[in-house]
């Protein structure tokens, strides 16, 4: 009888503590990046982006040439965007137009991130593209990377863009959380649930899916239900030794901009 209550006491325990800290797992902060110029990025400009509630979202900007189109970038639970910037120098390379974006909480930006939170960050962006550049929606790319696919998903399924490109998604954080801890009833214990999966097939733009076969965070089967779900112009790139964050050293920027060129034309 000790044994049963002692482990009903672990099971509802350590239950306890994943419901508690849930949001440090699914957002993994991070500290201020440094300069553009650290990560040899020139000639970006470091911008904030105030949300409607007034957070201050470091990011980097960089325009080379207003006849492309603006990659808008969503990155992961983990890092700062310096952690990006050899992701970004490659789209730049080819003269193409970046919006780096820093979630608050991330970057040293002030602020608690959560699903409703960081939905408000990506409409702050919008909000800051239209009023101080020239780019239409229908210019703007929006690059979500795995936890960024969420948001980037969310505003898809609100506005036309040339393309949603997603890197690494996700169905939703319930189905990565069922699959890491299956004893616990996930489902209804998430706070935060990206449920990008129920969205995917109301999106209004061309899609891109980016993932690696291998990927030992998401599992790859979620690229594949989101792009088989999807009713819109869609193309994907699944690389079989690639794993979560490793899709660069596959040269993937060759896809999104081989991808969205041809819409642009």
């Amino acid at each position: 009888m000790n044994y049963i209550f002692a482990a009903v006491f672990l099971y509802l325990f350590f239950g306890l503590l994943l419901f508690i800290f849930q949001r440090r797992i699914i957002f993994n902060r991070s500290g201020h990046p440094g300069r553009p110029k650290e990560y040899n990025l020139f000639k970006t400009k470091e911008i904030l982006i105030p949300t409607e509630d007034n957070i201050d979202l470091l990011s980097w900007l960089q325009i080379s040439d207003k006849n492309l189109p603006l990659l808008i970038y969503f990155h992961g639970n983990s890092f700062h965007i310096g952690d990006r910037a050899y992701r970004i120098q490659r789209y730049i390379d080819y003269k193409w137009n970046i919006l780096l974006v820093s979630w608050r909480g991330f970057g040293g930006n002030k602020g608690i991130p959560t699903e409703n939170n960081l939905y408000k960050d990506g409409e702050a962006v919008l909000k800051w593209v239209s009023k101080n550049t020239k780019f239409t929606k229908k210019q703007i790319v929006i690059y979500g990377e795995s936890l960024g696919s969420g948001v980037a998903v969310e505003l898809g399924i609100k506005y036309h863009f040339l393309s949603v490109v997603l890197e690494s998604p996700f169905t939703s954080i319930p189905d990565i959380a069922k699959k890491r801890y299956k004893i616990y009833p996930t489902k209804f214990l998430v706070k935060d649930k990206f449920d990008n999966f129920s969205k995917i097939d109301k999106l209004k733009s061309p899609l891109l899916i980016l993932s690696g076969k291998r990927d030992e965070i998401v599992p790859h089967n979620h690229s594949i239900r989101l792009l088989n779900k999807a009713k819109v112009k869609k193309k994907s790139v699944f690389i079989d030794e690639a794993i979560h964050n490793n899709l660069y050293d596959f040269g993937i920027e060759k896809d999104v901009i081989a991808f969205n060129l041809e819409l642009w034309k």
